[in-house]
């Protein structure tokens, strides 16, 4: 498998795989494994439901009690209309072949929609955890506007058997304030329950494009992160990060767009792509809570990208990828061998964190 990873990264393997100097040391965090949910959650506040779930989460698929996990997420219906997601591969108009793709290629867990999930929940909660997405934006309203609302309860998430509810803030928009007041409701209420708790910590605001998207900042994402575990998600999911400096170019005008430390860049990151994802890891409680990145839009090096994504993450200290276009908008062995690729970058040994 090794070889294979090797292959994929191509020229870049020795700059992805050899990588051992990071600005932040693996023994400062918290390192996914076997006995992650008995190390980090049975000292917290989480009731036993929440951590049977969650076991139940790290127990299933292909990644079965390694500390990692991979999941399909499929709710691009609604944030990037259905057209635009399925159109590539229409069979998954169909909720039950998005569900069926989760569990042939070895998923953790699915996240989708009330609708879809609800839709197959008495033929499926019991195969493979359920993750329902409670909030999203949709791109329907004329003109467009970037907000995350709920679509329906968390209640309804429990009803039907959900191993566990995510959502995403979108931090650093107008609306951010209201979303994590909901959000953080919704996740004491869904724990209360016994229900984990996923939430992707995005960043949304036009000024962040300036001379680069820092959308993408690890300093950001960073900070995005940290709000993230403050309002107790067990998960949390964040892009990869591409750059650094977000805070350094929002206060190029002597504005004083929140506070830094200048150490951030100069002691605790590089611009390695490990080290950059080492600080979003950092930023998780030093990894207490685990990061996974997602996988990014489909394009035409995705076997490539995905390995590449799944190493830095895993060798960062990440606990896994959720990765969704990627796998479903082709046909479903294929997608089915994608999920299988990224699950094995967290299964060989050979690449370890660094």
């Amino acid at each position: 498998m090794y070889t294979q990873i090797q292959e994929l990264l191509a020229d870049k393997a020795e700059y992805y795989l050899g990588f051992n100097d990071p600005k932040i040391s693996k023994e400062m965090i918290t390192v996914p494994g076997p006995k992650y949910i008995e190390n980090v959650f049975s000292n917290s506040d989480r009731n036993n439901r929440v951590l049977a779930n969650l076991q139940r989460l790290y127990s299933t698929g292909r990644l079965s009690n390694t500390g990692y996990v991979s999941i399909l997420p499929v709710d691009q219906g609604i944030e990037h209309s259905a057209g635009a997601s399925f159109a590539k591969n229409p069979m998954y108009f169909d909720p039950e072949n998005i569900i069926k793709l989760a569990i042939e290629g070895g998923c953790n867990g699915v996240a989708s929609t009330y609708g879809v999930l609800g839709l197959y929940a008495r033929k499926y909660a019991h195969r493979i955890p359920f993750i329902v997405k409670i909030n999203h934006n949709e791109l329907l309203t004329f003109p467009n506007k970037f907000d995350q609302v709920m679509f329906g309860t968390v209640e309804q998430a429990y009803n039907m058997g959900a191993a566990a509810v995510g959502a995403t803030i979108y931090f650093g928009s107008d609306e951010a304030t209201r979303q994590i007041v909901e959000v953080s409701e919704a996740f004491a209420y869904a724990h209360e329950l016994g229900m984990a708790t996923i939430l992707w910590c995005y960043l949304r605001n036009p000024g962040f494009k300036t001379d680069k998207d820092y959308h993408v900042s690890t300093d950001l994402t960073g900070q995005a992160n940290h709000l993230g575990v403050t309002i107790q998600a067990d998960i949390i999911k964040q892009k990869l990060p591409e750059n650094n400096g977000g805070y350094k170019a929002l206060n190029l005008d002597n504005s004083s767009y929140g506070k830094i430390d200048n150490r951030v860049y100069t002691e605790l990151s590089s611009d390695h792509p490990i080290d950059l994802t080492r600080y979003q890891v950092a930023n998780c409680y030093m990894g207490k809570i685990g990061l996974i990145n997602s996988g990014g839009a489909s394009g035409s090096h995705d076997f490539a990208d995905a390995a590449m994504t799944a190493v830095v993450n895993k060798r960062a200290g990440g606990m896994g990828l959720i990765s969704g276009r990627k796998a479903f908008q082709r046909p479903m062995a294929d997608g089915v061998k994608l999920l299988n690729l990224i699950q094995d970058v967290y299964l060989c040994d050979e690449v370890t964190v660094a």
